[in-house]
């Protein structure tokens, strides 16, 4: 799923989106209980048409089911909504976004995650260099 694609998005559209990520696959009777104040299986149905024909979602008959799998792996999806969230909120500084999230009460980072880190910024100044 492209930047412009998430971003025109209904709420229900990233929310059945959101399950499907979640699961890796999922059919109609998987989706719809995952929806906060869940709507008609119908309307689950619908909904995932849409964004079949919006290429997001790929669908394979599987018994009496259609089983629904996201088109763009997860991994490039997060990075591609990452961006816009940095860019859109910290003026396109990760030194911002960090910072922002770090300066958090919830940010608790174990000295594994921190050497992790570390590492990942130690290898960006080698690559730099």
């Amino acid at each position: 799923m492209s930047r412009d694609q998430h971003q025109h998005l209904s709420r229900r559209e990233r929310q059945i989106m959101d399950v499907i990520y979640a699961r890796g696959e999922a059919n109609v009777n998987e989706i719809q209980p995952g929806l906060p104040d869940p709507p008609t299986h119908t309307a689950v149905r619908t909904l995932l048409k849409i964004l079949g024909d919006k290429g997001l979602v790929t669908r394979e008959k599987c018994g009496r089911e259609y089983v629904y799998r996201p088109k763009t792996r997860r991994s490039r999806v997060g990075q591609s909504a990452l961006q816009n969230v940095i860019q859109t909120f910290f003026d396109g500084s990760l030194e911002k976004a960090v910072g922002a999230h770090l300066a958090t009460h919830k940010a608790k980072l174990s000295t594994d995650e921190l050497d992790r880190l570390q590492a990942m910024i130690d290898e960006a100044r080698r690559k730099k260099a």
